[in-house]
């Protein structure tokens, strides 16, 4: 997933294709070099040339080959099949090549996958089937030119390289049928716009808006797949805004859609909608945050009543965790995304006292209350207010303050354990172990200097004939 912090720039270095060898890796060389010499072509293609004219290192390297598979196997003993596309893939000093025979593809009855796939003969044809202009590159030589020891040539037949330059995402040949062949090419269009700071051409966005319904589709991993890059673009609001545009967002996030029109008394002119994104775009680049500042008020639509939003964070929470149960985001990212939504509302006062400090860093775990802060920091940007206000900020250094102190918020930094309990007070293990020891932890959040072993267990105890006597 593209990080931010190293997005896409548009080429301005030297992008000839002799410029180009010196910044594939040996590796690669070496597999184009197994392939020429057995009388095979073989070209870098896709977004890992891409990458390369881009002036960034790609995170794979993908090949393209003559070659039927079967042969690619008698010339390379250690590649695997990889699917039934005719890409088998290559270890290589702890990393994985994916070489792909040329193919060509037909019928796409699901919009998301080729009915037939068949081996191709020429490397045009097998560009011809490729999503954008900029992924239908390739670089490397033909059998034919490596016998007769020619240098590899850049092979850009539909202008992908001048795309590039003027910062254009352009559909390869007719965008309505290449949308039409995989619908998850529209979302990756608002990705690639999203990331490269392109501009997608009129024909490709025309397109996405005329064939925006058939993302229903697709299933909810790849739909999550390109909406977490989008949200880590660097400023992820041009993609949602975009996505919104064309009619794509609403099929793929209808409960984020809903914010439109619903008031905010906050900034002239902007609605909830407007809000959120401000929000989203002021937060880090972490994917869970960026998924809990587009989601934290999207609760709100279905609670609004007399300009008020009651529980709207208890019902954002449930929310979030459907709509992202829903696109299959790594369970550790959506409960955090749930626990952010679910606390974001959180009021904090100067006055509070430092047990009142302690309890809300157990309230809403220690683990959370960075990213909580700097959710409430966005909040505010997205509010119009400014990023150092002074509550979050105070908030802020009690919080690492009490941190530092290693003061005791949970069970596990109690002094005793459910095992004392058992042993010194004769109690069976079940929910009352369990009862005491986050009485205990309360107890000792408001006052760590209880937190020892003697007294704790004596206080124990009377909990334990508390408990009898009723």
């Amino acid at each position: 997933m593209e990080d931010p912090a190293d997005a896409y720039t548009t080429a301005s270095a030297d992008t000839t294709a002799s410029a180009i060898a010196p910044r594939v890796p040996p590796a690669v060389h070496d597999l184009m070099a197994a392939l020429a010499t057995a009388g095979h072509d073989a070209y870098v293609v896709g977004g890992s040339l891409r990458d390369v004219v881009l002036g960034r290192a790609p995170e794979d390297w993908d090949l393209t080959t003559d070659a039927p598979p079967d042969r690619m196997r008698e010339i390379l003993p250690d590649a695997a099949y990889e699917n039934r596309f005719g890409t088998v893939v290559v270890p290589r000093d702890g990393l994985l090549y994916e070489i792909t025979t040329y193919r060509s593809e037909s019928g796409y009855a699901d919009h998301r996958r080729p009915d037939e796939v068949a081996f191709g003969s020429t490397l045009d044809e097998d560009l011809a089937r490729r999503d954008f202009t900029m992924n239908a590159m390739a670089w490397g030589r033909s059998a034919a030119a490596a016998r007769e020891s020619l240098d590899p040539e850049l092979v850009d037949p539909f202008g992908g390289l001048a795309d590039i330059r003027a910062g254009i995402v352009r559909a390869v040949g007719d965008p309505v049928a290449r949308f039409g062949e995989d619908a998850l090419r529209m979302p990756r269009a608002i990705r690639f716009s999203a990331v490269l700071g392109f501009t997608i051409e009129p024909a490709t966005l025309a397109a996405i808006a005329g064939r925006a319904a058939d993302v229903r589709l697709l299933s909810g991993e790849r739909v999550g797949g390109e909406m977490g890059r989008i949200l880590v673009a660097p400023s992820p609001s041009v993609g949602l805004r975009l996505a919104d545009s064309t009619g794509l967002l609403e099929p793929l996030l209808p409960e984020v859609t809903a914010q439109h029109g619903v008031p905010q008394a906050k900034i002239d002119g902007e609605d909830l909608w407007d809000h959120s994104l401000r929000t989203v775009d002021a937060v880090r680049g972490d994917l869970a945050l960026r998924y809990a500042a587009l989601l934290h008020d999207v609760g709100k639509p279905a609670v609004m009543a007399d300009g008020r939003f009651i529980h709207h964070d208890v019902v954002g929470a449930r929310v979030a965790d459907t709509i992202l149960d829903r696109m299959r985001v790594e369970r550790a990212i959506r409960e955090r995304v749930v626990r952010l939504v679910r606390h974001h509302m959180f009021s904090y006062e100067t006055s509070w006292s430092d047990a009142a400090i302690r309890r809300f860093l157990r309230r809403v775990g220690v683990d959370l209350v960075d990213d909580l802060i700097a959710l409430r920091v966005a909040d505010d940007v997205g509010s119009g207010l400014p990023p150092d206000g002074p509550r979050t900020t105070d908030l802020r250094r009690r919080c690492d303050e009490q941190l530092a102190a290693r003061v005791p918020l949970g069970r596990r930094d109690l002094a005793i354990d459910g095992d004392d309990l058992i042993a010194e007070l004769g109690l069976q293990p079940g929910p009352l172990v369990g009862r005491i020891l986050d009485r205990l932890t309360d107890k000792v959040v408001d006052e760590p200097r209880l937190n020892e072993r003697r007294g704790l267990l004596a206080t124990a105890r009377a909990m334990v004939r508390s408990t009898e006597d009723r």
